[in-house]
């Protein structure tokens, strides 16, 4: 598994569309074969950017499935027109340290 990580720098004023777009942009990238899971995280000061998390089963099932699928381009016509500048996107592996708690 690896995740995508990005800052999403919503332009000012605009979170509240960016928000209600992003609800209907999630079952696009749902539907994608490799996805795990998503988390977009709110700013808590005004002018920061939004989080973006995605769980992958791996690098290409975002990059070579999602990104080249035409769901992405709905995602991007969606989305992309909110954010200044256009978000870098970086991937991770594995956990060097965790400390969620043991599961019950």
């Amino acid at each position: 598994m690896i995740v995508e990580h990005a800052l999403l720098p919503v332009r000012a004023e605009h979170g509240a569309a960016f928000e209600n777009a992003l609800r209907e942009a999630i079952p696009l990238i749902a539907a994608s074969p490799g996805f795990l899971g998503i988390n977009v995280l709110r700013p808590n000061t005004k002018g920061d950017p939004y989080l973006l998390l995605v769980r992958w089963a791996d690098v290409a099932s975002h990059r070579d499935g999602f990104r080249e699928s035409d769901r992405y381009e709905q995602w991007r016509d969606l989305l992309h027109h909110f954010y200044d500048p256009v978000p870098m996107v970086t991937y991770f592996g594995a956990s060097v340290i965790d400390s969620s708690p043991p599961s019950a």
